[in-house]
């Protein structure tokens, strides 16, 4: 039986996150749009063309309980901003992930991925009382990897030569966690970040 049976929607200031739909991938498609993400070789991103075929990917893993996709709006107007997921679940100790994170140009810089994640580590650590949570990202996407460290996840390490890229070349995946005990002073730090974009 999965894990997250009913997935929840987390509500913020900035954004909000709702169980992702398969109606979502117009929204998703011209989200994507706004900017060239889907188009770098670092990125596992959709392009448009590709948006109903990746969420009926996630929506399957949904049903098989490895998956909980969420779609990102904006919590002002409803505007669809990007996805995220939790996935590698493990509720035996309990643990999982979060990742297939992506958002639009325009809602990068404005607090949306700090109260993102601030939402579904809040989730997982004080509702299904996780005792640790991982992100992981590419070592070549040095972008994610600073945002990563900016929300204050600590390096676990890294994975040689884990994932092939778009391009063909092997990639090492660096592995980043926040643990039960450390999140009292993340969710400060977090808080902080988002009440500064979000008072502005």
């Amino acid at each position: 039986m999965p894990w997250i049976i009913s997935p929840p929607t987390l509500t913020g200031r900035i954004v909000t996150l709702s169980p992702l739909q398969a109606d979502d991938a117009t929204e998703l498609s011209e989200a994507v749009r706004d900017g060239a993400l889907h188009r770098e070789w670092w990125t596992s991103t959709p392009s448009p063309e590709g948006m109903s075929t990746d969420i009926g990917g996630k929506l399957a893993r949904a049903t098989d309980g490895t998956m909980v996709p969420f779609i990102i709006r904006a919590a002002n107007d409803g505007r669809a901003l990007g996805v995220t997921c939790y996935y590698d679940l493990e509720p035996s100790v309990p643990r999982l992930e979060i990742g297939y994170t992506w958002l639009r140009a325009s809602a990068q810089g404005t607090g949306a991925n700090p109260e993102a994640k601030l939402l579904l580590l809040g989730h997982a650590f004080e509702e299904l009382h996780c005792a640790r949570v991982g992100i992981r990202t590419k070592f070549s996407n040095t972008g994610s990897r600073a945002a990563i460290e900016r929300l204050g996840l600590r390096r676990d390490g890294i994975l040689r030569s884990h994932a092939r890229l778009r391009n063909g070349t092997l990639d090492d995946a660096v592995l980043y966690s926040a643990l039960a005990h450390e999140w009292p002073a993340l969710r400060s730090a977090l808080g902080d970040r988002v009440e500064r974009h979000a008072s502005n």
